[in-house]
């Protein structure tokens, strides 16, 4: 049994939210780590498997000679946007010519409901060839937390759901509320069970191919899950009608490359809530998120709102109507508070399980916040929201502080919970320089910028708008976005050898912890900070032990716990790094902030265009190419959303003023 989480950087797949299928580049799944095909978090089928066998067809009265099982031999693989691929395999039968003359063409196609995949076998042979194909899927109901997390395998195990077989449709249910349907097609077709310890569905065909002739086949599984908090939205592309700047530059065209395929990676990440399809979103990512955030949702919306701020909207409302309404320490929520991420069923994670509705994050409400003025900024009427506005800086004001030192903090007191609840949130992210990991409770340095934004944004808002409170709230949240900026100042700024810098956090003891990390760079831009302390930022920022050229490391090199690939100590993180350069466009740091979109192009490249979610912090005087992390999302909506802003600063898409 694999001892960590499952890789998929060298997997490839299909994605309409909420569904996806992984298998390797051959088109394979073997029954092997993340593997199979799911719907949301639920995997389907968890083995994958094509096989030919064939017999030579002798001309005249010759009987025909039964010949050995054949060999496929996968030549090629090729991507259309998120949704679709198509793979090509050369068919190897014995007393054929050494020239591959027969192929099987495979194209997988995922929709919102199921995948489509269609084999057509194509024969140039100078005689007649018999044709046996067997398609093979295995049944799986296992849970992304059992997928996710090996050691959980056994204590998370399902048995495999049965299936009834009746002529060319299988149907099974792995759940309660849920379907699923197997359909074949194809002249010879025929469908067949075996079970030993799960059940598995062989798809036959069964033909002769005369010179020069084709045989299709197909099938369609699609599945529903009628107690899912979501459903996929059948809609246009999200860069349909896109209008780049005119330019003759190759970096225009090598941009508009990115841009192409992140616009069909987000198309391919959209959901919405159950019974409100205009009520839309982007899912975090696939395979391990593939469902509503709070703070990946409302990031990735805030990239992409320049081209679609109707769909930034759609993800504001989406997250008022679970906003906050009691305290509960089980689900860490609070009155007004936005939440951190939904599910069908919880998520276990071994030490830490996590409720269907889990709202521990200490920065969504303030990033929702943000959301609205940016939406507002587009010309987007949102005032409909301003109750959710109110509620949302009542929490601010009343329950982000628990102990009346003005700053955000949070503590899991559920002891299941998160540990950490910024975005870095793994549970050994806030390090000092010497690697020691800090305790908490934890105020984080950039959400205390948000904070302080948010504040005065949701002050100008609920005065625009009329609201009925805005007087009282507008000066509570002016005085304490003023109270912040000025003990920020007094608390968060350390120095060492290299001068002044923003430390990490404040810890349970209210000691900055002083690791040199990203953070800092998200409070560039917003006000927060003067002249003098932004280019001290930034400088820092763009020190070679942060800088590698390819993106801005989460945490500096010559920290004691610094490794490439640690998840939030020192790998690189696509959003991380194009919130910062947004953020230092918008300070007017232009020449660093074209000098960072450069690199997660130069990184965009490396991954075949598509921005992973994390990889690893190796510099570019260390590797040619960024090296990935081995789980990283692929694709992921706020990475994916990255190149709105990255076009932006690189002028081919007109930037926001």
């Amino acid at each position: 049994m694999p001892l960590h989480q499952p890789f998929v950087h060298d997997l490839c797949g299909v994605f309409a939210a909420p569904v996806h299928a992984w298998s390797t580049p051959s088109g394979a799944m073997r029954g092997e780590g993340a593997e199979g095909l799911f719907l949301a978090d639920d995997r389907l089928v968890k083995s994958y498997a094509v096989t030919v066998r064939g017999a030579q067809l002798t001309g005249g009265a010759a009987a025909p000679t039964t010949l050995p099982a054949g060999e496929l031999s996968s030549v090629g693989l090729e991507t259309f946007g998120a949704k679709k691929l198509r793979l090509t395999d050369v068919v190897s039968l014995e007393g054929l010519p050494v020239d591959p003359v027969v192929r099987l063409v495979r194209e997988r196609e995922a929709s919102i409901d199921g995948v489509h995949e269609t084999l057509t076998v194509t024969s140039a042979a100078d005689h007649p060839v018999a044709i046996e194909l067997d398609v093979a899927l295995g049944l799986d109901a296992s849970s992304m937390a059992a997928v996710k997390d090996p050691h959980l395998a056994e204590k998370l195990a399902v048995a495999a759901p049965t299936a009834s077989v009746n002529g060319t449709t299988a149907e099974w249910s792995w759940r309660e509320g849920t379907h699923a349907r197997l359909r074949i097609e194809g002249e010879g077709a025929t469908l067949t069970s075996s079970a030993d310890e799960a059940q598995v569905l062989h798809a036959r065909l069964r033909t002769t191919l005369e010179p020069n002739t084709t045989a299709t086949f197909e099938w369609n599984l699609c599945a529903r899950d009628d107690r899912a908090p979501f459903t996929g939205v059948d809609a246009p592309a999200l860069g349909a009608g896109l209008a780049l700047e005119q330019s003759s530059d190759a970096e225009q065209a090598t941009v508009g490359t990115l841009l192409s395929q992140s616009l069909a990676d987000l198309t391919s990440l959209r959901l919405a809530r159950r019974n409100a399809p205009d009520q839309e979103f982007l899912a975090a990512g696939a395979p391990w998120f593939f469902t509503l955030f709070g703070r990946d949702s409302l990031i990735a919306a805030s990239f992409l709102a320049p081209l679609h701020p109707e769909l930034a909207a759609s993800t504001l409302r989406t997250l008022a109507t679970q906003q906050g309404s009691t305290t509960s320490i089980d689900t860490a929520e609070q009155p007004g508070k936005i939440l951190h991420e939904v599910r069908a069923v919880g998520m276990d994670m071994g030490d830490s399980y996590l409720p269907p509705v889990y709202y521990g994050t200490i920065d969504a409400t303030a990033l929702w916040i943000l959301l609205a003025g940016d939406v507002t900024d587009l010309g987007v009427d949102v005032s409909d929201l301003a109750y959710n506005v109110a509620r949302a800086a009542d929490w601010l004001l009343d329950h982000a502080d628990a102990d009346g030192d003005l700053f955000l903090e949070y503590i899991d007191e559920s002891g299941h919970g998160l540990a950490n609840q910024g975005w870095k949130d793994s549970g050994d992210s806030v390090r000092f320089a010497d690697g020691t990991i800090a305790e908490g409770p934890i105020a984080l340095a950039e959400v205390q910028g948000y904070a302080y934004e948010a504040g005065l944004l949701a002050a100008r808002l609920l005065e625009e708008w009329g609201h009925e409170r805005a007087g009282e709230l507008g000066k509570r949240l002016r005085e304490r976005s003023d109270g912040i900026r000025r003990a920020f100042r007094d608390q968060f700024w350390v120095e060492d050898s290299k001068g002044a810098y923003i430390a990490l956090a404040l810890d349970g003891k209210k000691r900055p912890v002083d690791g040199v990390a990203s953070n800092m760079g998200h409070l560039l831009g917003t006000g927060f900070l003067d002249e003098r302390e932004e280019r001290l930022v930034i400088d820092r920022l763009m020190d070679s032990t942060m800088f590698t050229g390819f993106g801005i490391r989460t945490l500096s090199s010559d920290n004691g716990a610094y490794f490439p690939t640690r998840y939030h100590g020192g790998s690189v993180w696509s959003h991380d790094t194009a919130f910062i350069m947004r953020q230092a466009m918008r300070a007017g740091f232009t020449s660093e902030a074209q000098q960072i979109a450069q690199a997660l192009v130069r990184t965009a490249r490396g991954f075949e265009w598509r921005l992973p979610e994390l990889f690893a912090g190796d510099p570019t005087t260390a590797v040619q190419q960024p090296l990935p992390y081995p789980a990283s999302c692929r694709p992921q909506a706020w990475a994916a959303a990255s190149a709105i802003p990255i076009a932006e600063t690189l002028g081919v898409l007109p930037a926001r003023s």
